[in-house]
């Protein structure tokens, strides 16, 4: 476990999920997306997906699955945030990013998305960061691309009918790929 320290967000201890995780991480992750309770944050997407985000399955299986981490973000304690990390090559992806709609706002993301990327560097010697996010996102798209992520087109489509997913708003839902160079042409 490391620990790091921040006037902003207090002190935050970083870890890698296990199974006893998954009843705490699935209400974070529906919190931070879905439902009246994600509004509170800038993350939500109530208003373009209803229904689930994930289901204990899902964590369970992001957590024992070979080449895949969860990150377990603890501030004072208590779980506020997590996310995927998957090895995938010579990338590394990053995906099921939640942190609690009432610490939006104030770096706690920022925070974590730069530790993610120096533990996949470190854990795996990766040269990017991949990511899927929902095109028609564009603030959040805008927020990962201050980052350093670029938009790279190349979309994926939304699983319309698989409702594990959400149950979709509009018809004009796709992923768009993002990437992150993690090192320096130099390196």
């Amino acid at each position: 476990m490391e620990t790091a320290t921040s006037q902003d967000t207090g002190r935050i201890d970083y870890r890698e999920a296990v199974l006893d995780d998954v009843p705490v991480l699935v209400p974070l992750v529906e919190s931070a997306y879905r439902g009246d309770a994600s509004r509170g944050g800038w993350t939500t997407e109530a208003d373009i997906l209803q229904g689930q985000r994930t289901d204990p399955e899902g964590v369970a299986a992001v957590i024992t699955t070979p080449g895949s981490r969860l990150l377990v973000v603890e501030r004072d304690g208590e779980v506020v945030a997590c996310c995927q990390l998957e090895h995938r090559g010579e990338a590394a992806y990053f995906g099921m990013f939640a942190v609690r709609p009432e610490l939006q706002g104030a770096g706690l993301g920022k925070r974590i998305i730069e530790e993610a990327e120096r533990r996949v560097r470190e854990l795996w010697d990766v040269r990017e960061m991949h990511m899927t996010v929902i095109s028609v996102r564009e603030e959040l798209i805008a927020w990962y691309e201050r980052r350093g992520y670029r938009r790279t087109g190349r979309m994926t489509p939304f699983p319309y009918g698989d409702e594990r997913f959400g149950v979709p708003q509009r018809d004009d839902l796709q992923f768009e790929l993002l990437i992150k160079l993690l090192v320096t042409p130099l390196d």
